[in-house]
């Protein structure tokens, strides 16, 4: 995910943020319980948790990022909107040991493919620990499928990650629907996204 410079106060802007947020936000409004909470994983600049918090004031959102300074971004966000259900940025690596969490729902979005395959293992085992049963996990991104030629953008993406890290690119729907069902998180749904992208659902059995 691409990012803006920072600004004095330390909120950082993803372009793809503002673009895919209304997008994502209405496959929320059918995936998400009507209250609890929810935890975001990997939720690098904030803008996301801002938008999401606001348009479900019945949820509780928690965001979370293993980078401080993603951390201080969403904090600035935090204090700027000031609003009463999106509570402060916690440290979480989802490929390192997660803290005693329990949530109503749990969203990553675009960590997938821009991290170790170790880290997508340590989110189905983390969100399967901390989901109550039926509940969702619910990924966005860009994927490989079985049977769908690779678009031309996304097959130039993955070369570009590939390239930042050998152990990124863009991971099948299958192998981590695999993943899931080892952890006890059934699929649910798949979601045709815009600029080809997808987003998964998994429910805790």
């Amino acid at each position: 995910m691409q990012q803006d410079a920072s600004s004095p106060d330390h909120r950082r802007q993803a372009p793809a943020a503002a673009r895919n947020r209304d997008p994502i936000l209405s496959v929320l409004r059918e995936v998400l319980p009507l209250s609890g909470h929810v935890l975001e994983v990997a939720s690098g600049t904030g803008e996301h948790a801002l938008h999401f918090a606001a348009a479900f004031p019945d949820l509780v959102w928690q965001p979370s990022d293993p980078d401080p300074d993603a951390r201080a971004s969403i904090a600035a966000w935090r204090e700027d909107a000031a609003l009463p259900n999106l509570q402060a940025p916690l440290a979480l690596d989802a490929a390192g040991e997660w803290p005693a969490l329990r949530a109503q729902a749990v969203l990553c979005i675009n960590m997938v493919h821009i991290s170790p395959w170790s880290a997508t293992e340590g989110l189905m085992a983390g969100a399967a620990a901390a989901l109550e049963s039926g509940y969702p996990l619910v990924l966005y991104g860009p994927y490989r499928r079985e049977g769908h030629p690779l678009e031309p953008s996304n097959a130039a993406f993955d070369e570009s990650l590939k390239r930042r890290d050998p152990r990124w690119g863009l991971r099948s729907v299958e192998s981590v629907r695999a993943c899931a069902l080892d952890c006890g998180l059934a699929f649910d749904r798949l979601v045709e996204m815009p600029a080809n992208n997808l987003v998964l659902v998994f429910r805790k059995r």
